[in-house]
């Protein structure tokens, strides 16, 4: 549905003035409120773009991305999006770039450092999950919830660096969650009433507004989850340089950093976290369930360290 800055909607801390209408994000219908960011259609966009498909275009401080079959999309100076959609573009996936890559390259532009993966909440301190596509971020996410503990972010973890000792927080971004059909199995959770991402015939977007924690909290650790040949789960720290590499391996959009004039400032923010959390990487076996074992291992780690007052010399 498009309708003229008629809908309002809060994502990642911010309030959103928008011609679309978002059904996964929370409506705010004040409108005395501040706007942070203003979504637009802009329908003459795509006549001016001359980029290749899927490239991310960079020219004073405004990217643009042409999808094809879907539209062009512009963020600008972190407070705008322009939407130029193609006739007949599917609104679902429409959407799904607006909250991914738009989202995430607008938080770039804010200063705001975006990890690919997903954070929960526990006992207090939000954790975040980081690993490739496909690695089971969510699935992992989704097993910690049915153990009774909340979901900050899927997909795209939004951390801010504030007050005078710079602790992270991770900023909540919106209650839903995207699963594959075989970890819905897995958790008897009934899709046949859920809608398919399009595209992905056998992934689905599932709302989590009563296990969904919608306050900002510090970062207090940061687990890469690995695929393997191992047998077993498994849990180690990483240590040194190793943690710039994993931080920056898993930024969302992280070729966006030096297209954006970001290296620097990307290498401190991973310096400052790799200097004051704990990151671990979590082996797990490339087949069968295993879902809440690594559940309960990574609750042995937390409560095994949260007596600790981190800080890594070995990077420092």
């Amino acid at each position: 549905m498009i309708n003229k800055g008629y809908f309002q909607f809060e994502a990642f801390g911010l309030v959103v003035s928008s011609d679309i209408n978002f059904p996964e994000l929370h409506k705010k219908n004040d409108r005395t409120l501040n706007i942070d960011i203003t979504l637009s259609i802009n329908k003459e966009l795509a006549y001016h773009y001359s980029g290749r498909p899927f490239d991310f275009v960079m020219k004073n401080n405004i990217v643009t991305l042409l999808v094809p079959k879907v539209g062009v999309f512009q963020m600008k100076d972190g407070k705008e999006i322009l939407i130029s959609p193609y006739k007949d573009a599917n609104e679902d996936i429409i959407r799904l770039y607006i909250l991914g890559s738009c989202f995430g390259t607008l938080l770039l532009q804010r200063g705001i450092l975006p990890l690919h993966g997903s954070a929960i909440a526990v006992d207090g301190k939000a954790y975040a999950i980081v690993g490739e596509s496909g690695a089971g971020k969510s699935t992992l996410a989704s097993a910690f919830m049915e153990k009774g503990y909340q979901l900050l972010s899927d997909d795209v973890i939004a951390l801010s660096f504030s007050g005078v000792d710079d602790n992270p927080h991770v900023i909540p971004s919106y209650p839903q969650q995207k699963l594959w059909q075989q970890s819905l199995e897995e958790f008897g959770i009934d899709y046949n009433s859920l809608r398919p991402i399009y595209g992905r015939e056998d992934k689905y977007c599932i709302p989590v507004n009563d296990k969904y924690c919608s306050i900002p909290m510090q970062l207090a650790g940061i687990f890469e989850l690995k695929k393997t040949d191992a047998g077993s789960v498994s849990i180690h720290p990483i240590i040194g340089l190793e943690q710039l590499r994993i931080l920056f391996e898993h930024t969302y959009r992280q070729f966006l950093i030096p297209k954006m004039n970001l290296t620097e400032w990307h290498f401190k923010q991973s310096t400052l976290l790799a200097s004051n959390l704990p990151l671990y990487k979590i082996s797990r076996p490339i087949t069968g369930f295993s879902a809440y074992q690594i559940v309960e291992q990574i609750l042995n780690t937390i409560h095994k360290n949260s007596h600790k007052n981190y800080r890594n010399i070995a990077i420092g």
